[in-house]
């Protein structure tokens, strides 16, 4: 069972600012937004607390969430414009719930890090 924050928002145990919902994925609000438009989009139907537990055949969960993620950008209107999607693995990169998550970060110019690309 899943009992992360998430599995619970998945149950509607806790409540959620709800914006996208598929048979796969579920995606609400982010909490602590760290730009205008902070949304995470997270697996409906199977529990992978990290990127490193994701397993050959459940490659599509990612897939599904990246297309997700890009569908509710063209759907708000933000597409154009650009957004950023993050995915963290473990506590270094800043993973705080142990359940595969995308961040789709948009609204603002968003600063560069990183390497080009």
């Amino acid at each position: 069972m899943n009992d992360t924050i998430f599995g619970k928002i998945i149950r509607r145990e806790i409540p959620a600012q709800i914006v996208y919902e598929d048979e796969d994925v579920l995606a609400f609000k982010d909490i602590a937004p760290q730009a205008p438009v902070h949304v995470l989009f997270i697996p409906k139907q199977v529990h992978v607390p990290t990127l490193d537990d994701l397993k050959p055949d459940q490659a599509a969960l990612v897939g599904k969430l990246v297309l997700a993620a890009a569908e509710y950008a063209r759907q708000e209107g933000f597409a154009e414009n650009g957004y950023r999607v993050v995915m963290n693995c473990r506590e270094d990169a800043g993973q705080t719930v142990y359940h595969i998550h995308l961040h789709l970060l948009a609204g603002a110019a968003l600063g560069y890090f990183g390497a080009a690309g």
